[in-house]
């Protein structure tokens, strides 16, 4: 089948670099891509973004699947209007995509449907803010209630801090639109898990478990990012643990949707705290998370079109792909400013167009001038590799980072350092 997969991103490199080893899939279009899936062929270059919209070229090249990756285009209706036109999409229409588009909505959802999460209380303008830092105890967690490219979620270290920066989304100056409405949520302790479910709005299939970087710093400090590296899979999450958070978390979350009405056909990503209490939801994703992606990609055999295309068609087909052994490491390469404003237009050097086998390179902010690769963003690579361990992964991935060059280019050296420490005996 032809698959055409939507957004410009890391993530959807990762996609169209395993949708391409599909058994099931003959071509790959990518749009409208970035520098390396433009090397790959896979971007239709007479395509520009402005002379069409994502609908309109699936109805011209009708694929027999789309798969759209960011969660932008999902919230606006993107997939609604596929449908609406015959094309079969991984990906939910705008009503399942607010639980990414809404924290508030995601939050009253969770409530209503018995999902394990953290207590938290809606803010929609200043004077609701006193009332809502004192009713949530101890530390807290400020969120906007829109999208805001995965910055959105800010972590105060004092409660006068929180009010700060709450007025700072209220007022519209932080995030905009996205922040004029907000949740004050309690700030849970523990360890984070990400969790990516295909599902076909009734059965939902658990991919490989993973953990993401979302801090700039080391030592998972700083400012949050969209993401600066994760590792899969994550030690002490078993087959039967697996099990366990699926029942716990997707089972009522898929219930829940169809109960009102929302038939969810793509991925849903559940991002926990893994806390002393139990697990708890911190947020959904309505897509494929990145750079969870990147490193959970390489740990799948089989036909992950298959999967894909199956969940589209409300039917799933769990068999379609197996867990792989080992491990897998992503890092990502940022700009000089990440998460803040970065130049754009630094020439990239190292990239080998023949990668070897379980090590690749996914182009993120990228874009091609010629014959050269110039930088286009905040996240510029994310570099993965795969090896019978987590050990053997990072080596192999920092490795190959070290190649690798742009002007003010920088990366977290640390990424899996919790288990890698847990590994070799040091403290979890």
């Amino acid at each position: 089948m032809r698959v055409l997969v939507i957004g410009s991103g890391g993530r959807e490199h990762a996609l169209a670099w395993r949708l391409a080893a599909s058994p099931s899939v003959r071509e790959v279009v990518v749009w409208p891509g970035n520098g390396g899936t433009s090397l790959a062929g896979w971007t239709p270059v007479d395509l520009p973004p402005a002379d069409a919209d994502a609908s309109a070229l699936a109805q011209r090249l009708q694929p027999q699947l789309v798969v759209v990756g960011p969660e932008a285009p999902l919230v606006a209706g993107l997939a609604d209007r596929l449908r609406a036109a015959g094309i079969p999409v991984c990906g939910p229409g705008a009503a399942g995509a607010r639980l990414e588009g809404s924290k508030v909505f995601a939050k009253e959802f969770m409530q209503r449907h018995g999902v394990p999460t953290a207590a938290a209380r809606t803010v929609t303008g200043a004077g609701e803010l006193d009332e809502a830092l004192a009713a949530v105890a101890g530390d807290v967690v400020i969120k906007a209630d829109g999208l805001a490219a995965g910055k959105g979620v800010l972590l105060p270290e004092s409660r006068e801090a929180a009010r700060v920066a709450a007025r700072g989304m209220l007022d519209g100056g932080a995030f905009g639109d996205a922040g004029r409405r907000l949740l004050v949520e309690e700030r849970l302790a523990g360890w984070e898990l990400s969790l990516l479910a295909v599902c076909d709005g009734r059965d939902y299939f658990l991919l490989p478990p993973s953990q993401d970087h979302k801090r700039a710093g080391e030592g998972d400090r700083g400012p949050n990012t969209g993401g600066m590296g994760a590792y899969c899979p994550v030690t002490g999450v078993d087959a039967a643990e697996l099990a366990r958070l699926g029942e716990l978390v997707f089972a009522p979350t898929l219930a829940g949707l169809a109960g009102e009405g929302i038939d969810y056909r793509g991925v849903l990503y559940a991002g926990l705290m893994m806390t002393p209490a139990g697990p708890r939801v911190l947020e959904y994703n309505c897509r494929f998370g990145d750079p969870e992606t990147q490193a959970v990609l390489p740990m799948l055999d089989g036909d992950l079109g298959r999967l894909l295309a199956s969940a589209a068609a409300g039917a799933l087909e769990p068999d379609a792909v197996t867990a792989r052994p080992g491990a897998s490491l992503t890092v990502v390469l940022a700009s000089a400013g990440y998460p803040g404003p970065c130049e754009k237009g630094m020439p990239v050097t190292g990239l080998d167009p023949a990668e070897e086998p379980d090590r690749q390179v996914f182009h993120a902010g990228t874009r091609r001038d010629g014959e050269r690769i110039l930088t286009a963003g905040g996240r510029v690579l994310a570099v993965t590799a795969r090896a019978a361990d987590l050990a053997g992964a990072a080596g192999r991935c920092y490795d190959r980072l070290a190649g690798i060059g742009f002007e003010g280019a920088w990366y977290r050296r640390d990424i899996g350092w919790r288990a890698l420490a847990a590994a070799g005996g040091g403290d979890e």
